[in-house]
């Protein structure tokens, strides 16, 4: 009886320790795994304390260099005033004012001051007829004729393969700037359509680049056919609204009431001469009749960056910044640009493709200038480094040439690296070469 109380006792004890060892080796790999797991939210926190911190401190480093830029334009007698806008990726780094909204006056130019686009509103257009298309209202291949019965340029088989898409990358065939007078003059779209039966075609369409104010406009009456209100209304309710760009305008009588607006200037022998509003492209809106501030120039970069895909598909914003023709020559300031290979325009956007010298991977900008009443400005947007750059002058400026690449170079060498937002290596990339 003592033998068995004694055997039943062992194998109780053999028994415990049994579970005391598989308990121990089931348990272990759950504290590792909870303690990894805690360790690597840990280094994750701190790298994303890191990287906010790095990117407000070299934020900070590029808003002084930006102010440095622009002041010593204005000292030079360079510009009267100045809105910019950087945007990367989806935060807006800088929006902001420089100058004098009127050379005779004290107020200053903030983000929220307002300039004429000129032919930036072309831009506008291209993407908007690129959503229409998006929903089926618009095709690349719509015939203008078809929507403008009116218009006429050469004979009937001519007119009949001028399309959408050919007026959109200014490769209908018509003679550099015809009827940009009419325009400037402000006859009605449609009396001027009537108007190109006058023209001789120069090239077959499809075929070669000619810049155009009153051709391009044109998209504006196919648009409003196509969706039976005004151009206008079409980008207010598609976009303008939706993000927010409360401050954008398409007609003069707005304009001319509005306080925070940067007038245009003319250079004169011993300074600066103040000009009035002009009531002109306003009949044109496609072509150059948009009006609109840094502030709400930076949420439209934000947007074409592909941050709103509520809006507007990746894939048919893609559409617009398709190169349809190339710009040939040497002659444009943009083929001067550091880098430069080649131009194409594609719909209202110019592709320029370029190689940085640190580089040999080719690489791309969507860009336009703009320039009307006075005003001359730029975007470009820089699709690989995820990055966009808007500039508004009230007035002609030599530095409109060089301004894109100026402030590239700075936001490049402030960020340090070729995509100034997006770090090359992912938090959980980090934390795996830490671990091991």
């Amino acid at each position: 009886m003592k033998r068995s109380k004694i055997w039943i006792g062992i194998s109780l004890f053999v028994l415990t320790l049994i579970a005391l060892v598989l308990n121990a080796f089931t348990s272990a790999p759950d504290t590792v795994s909870e303690v990894a797991f805690t360790s690597t939210d840990h280094l994750n926190d701190v790298l994303s304390a890191k990287e906010e911190w790095l990117y407000k401190r070299n934020r900070e480093e590029l808003k002084v260099a930006i102010n440095g830029y622009f002041d010593k334009a204005i000292s030079a007698g360079d510009i009267v005033g100045a809105g910019v806008s950087i945007v990367m990726g989806d935060s807006i780094v800088i929006s902001d004012g420089f100058g004098k909204r009127n050379i005779n006056r004290d107020e200053r130019v903030d983000g929220g001051t307002i300039f004429r686009l000129g032919s930036l509103s072309k831009g506008f257009a291209g993407v908007l007829a690129a959503e229409l298309k998006e929903e089926g209202k618009l095709h690349w291949e719509d015939k203008v004729h078809d929507f403008i019965p009116e218009f006429k340029l050469g004979d009937l088989d001519n007119t009949n393969k001028i399309t959408l898409a050919n007026i959109l990358s200014h490769t209908a065939g018509t003679p550099y700037h015809s009827y940009t007078n009419l325009v400037e003059a402000g006859l009605p779209l449609q009396t001027i359509a009537e108007r190109f039966k006058e023209i001789t075609p120069i090239s077959e369409p499809g075929s070669m680049y000619s810049y155009q104010n009153a051709m391009f406009a044109l998209c504006g009456e196919m648009i409003q056919k196509a969706t039976g209100q005004d151009i206008s209304e079409v980008l207010t309710n598609t976009f303008f609204n939706p993000l927010g760009m409360c401050s954008t305008t398409m007609d003069y009588e707005t304009l001319a009431h509005m306080e925070n607006v940067a007038m245009p200037h003319s250079k004169r022998r011993n300074g600066w001469r103040t000009l009035p509003l002009s009531n002109n492209y306003y009949n044109a809106i496609a072509a150059g009749g948009i009006s609109a501030s840094s502030n709400d120039m930076a949420k439209w970069m934000r947007f074409l960056l592909g941050n709103n895909p509520e809006l507007m598909s990746k894939s048919a914003l893609a559409e617009t910044f398709s190169p349809f023709i190339e710009i040939k020559g040497e002659s444009k300031y943009y083929q001067h640009w550091p880098g430069h290979k080649t131009s194409y325009y594609g719909y209202g956007w110019r592709i320029h493709k370029f190689i940085e010298k640190d580089s040999d991977q080719e690489k791309t900008i969507w860009h336009h200038g703009g320039s009307v009443n006075n005003y001359r400005n730029e975007i470009a947007i820089y699709p690989e480094a995820d990055l966009g750059i808007c500039v508004l002058l009230s007035n002609n400026s030599r530095i409109a040439k060089t301004v894109i690449p100026d402030l590239y170079a700075l936001v490049k060498d402030i960020f340090g690296i070729t995509n100034p937002y997006h770090h090359q290596n992912s938090g959980n990339d980090l934390v795996q070469l830490h671990f091991e």
